[in-house]
């Protein structure tokens, strides 16, 4: 399948920037996505880092941490799978950043959320180092390196 492209100045100037990302991202949630090497290393780094110690080295749910969690840790593998065939980017992504009310672990700060809020982690790591509004920046990009990973490694 041809590599397929989306051009950003071709949304309306009307749309805020914030839209005008999001509609970025939807459209690539449903395009599929050349990931170069150095890509997708970035993102394999990223789950290595952050999500292989509960979700195992293939993404199945069966990390070394796994067995001490009270919630199975989910197969990520299986994420397109279990939606009908689309992988739901900005969920997942919402889902890892932590910081949006979302139940999809379950409620999060209740009994049975065991998943790290990784926004508020990459955030503290990053402090003031890229400025008062980079480190906002540095945060969404890791994050989103880490979901173009985890759709990269779905299940066909």
């Amino acid at each position: 399948m041809p590599e397929r492209k989306i051009n950003v100045t071709t949304l309306s100037p009307n749309l805020g920037s914030g839209l005008r990302a999001l509609c970025c991202l939807a459209a690539l949630a449903v395009a599929p996505i050349s990931v170069s090497a150095e890509e997708d290393l970035i993102g394999a780094d990223e789950y290595e880092a952050a999500c292989l110690a509960c979700h195992g080295v293939g993404g199945k749910g069966d990390g070394p941490m796994a067995e001490y969690l009270s919630v199975t840790p989910s197969d990520l593998t299986a994420i397109a799978k279990n939606n009908e065939g689309v992988f739901p980017l900005l969920e997942i992504f919402q889902i890892i950043d932590g910081r949006t009310e979302l139940g999809a672990h379950g409620v999060r700060h209740t009994e049975g959320w065991e998943m790290p809020i990784w926004g508020d982690r990459y955030k503290e790591q990053a402090g003031s180092k890229y400025g008062p509004y980079g480190s906002e920046q540095a945060v969404r990009a890791r994050i989103l390196e880490l979901v173009f990973y985890l759709q990269a490694i779905q299940q066909q």
